[in-house]
């Protein structure tokens, strides 16, 4: 079981960074990629439709501005998408975060507030949790301890 954090560059790495860690604080398996819906569409695609039996259960996608990598994503599995809208840009990031929630009908993306990456990763333990009880434990201590501090 894995989840997948993709990136439209690499200059959104330090923006997705808490879904990393926060995976790791949950001790589930990721693949990390810099993949651009726009200049590495193939790559994507091939990710995408080979991932259930790569192990892949779900992924988290970071992109800016015209924020198309969540929707190829989606458009291309039928495993759950988490849509990050990343700022920068001239609207900095309004324009991902309409971008992300703006999917055609059949091709859902949950979307988070822009640079929301640890709840994207959140989200995502939440939806294993429905049918792993290590995971729904964790996730009750971890939302008992936050509740604490």
């Amino acid at each position: 079981m894995k989840v997948g954090i993709l990136m439209g560059s690499k200059s959104d790495e330090s923006k997705m960074v808490k879904a990393k860690e926060t995976l790791e604080e949950f001790e589930i398996d990721y693949e990390w990629r810099v993949l651009s819906a726009h200049r590495n569409p193939d790559q994507v695609v091939k990710l995408v439709t080979t991932a259930r039996e790569n192990g892949f259960v779900a992924f988290i996608c970071g992109a800016g501005m015209a924020a198309h990598l969540a929707g190829v994503v989606a458009a291309h599995t039928t495993l759950p998408v988490v849509g990050v809208p990343l700022s920068g840009g001239a609207l900095n990031g309004q324009d991902a975060l309409y971008a992300t929630v703006q999917m055609p009908k059949g091709v859902p993306v949950a979307t988070v507030a822009i640079d929301g990456s640890q709840n994207a990763a959140l989200l995502v333990l939440q939806m294993l949790g429905i049918e792993n009880k290590e995971i729904a434990d964790k996730l009750a201590a971890y939302k008992s301890e936050m509740a604490t501090k």
